[in-house]
């Protein structure tokens, strides 16, 4: 079954940086689209950012774009973003999901930025 595993979250001030990590398995993930999504705290889920499986093809959301960078390792079936300055608003737990809908997804990884 498809298992989804993130980690690398933390607290960081404004300005700092964060390395997520997401290592998976149960599927073939260098066929996958796979994306990093998010939740704040009472907000809904939202994509941050989308990968095709060559890394070819790329979206971010609007409020990311330029700050955040995805990318993959298909040999090591892990997935990353790479959170350059980070903002108070940026807070939220980080899910990876080989879905835009969020679903199957891992059980998250807390960021707090302040």
């Amino acid at each position: 079954h498809v298992q989804l595993v993130e980690s690398g979250g933390g607290s960081v001030q404004p300005g700092g940086s964060l390395r997520l990590s997401c290592q998976t398995s149960g599927f073939t993930f260098s066929a996958a689209w796979m994306t990093w999504l998010r939740q704040g705290p009472g907000q809904g889920l939202s994509v941050v950012a989308s990968l095709s499986p060559a890394s070819t093809s790329v979206h971010y959301a609007d409020s990311v774009s330029g700050r955040f960078t995805i990318s993959r390792d298909n040999a090591k079936a892990t997935l990353y973003l790479q959170m350059n300055r980070l903002e108070p608003e940026d807070s939220a737990v980080y899910y990876c999901s080989t879905s835009r809908s969020g679903y199957p997804r891992g059980q998250g990884t807390q960021v707090t930025v302040s």
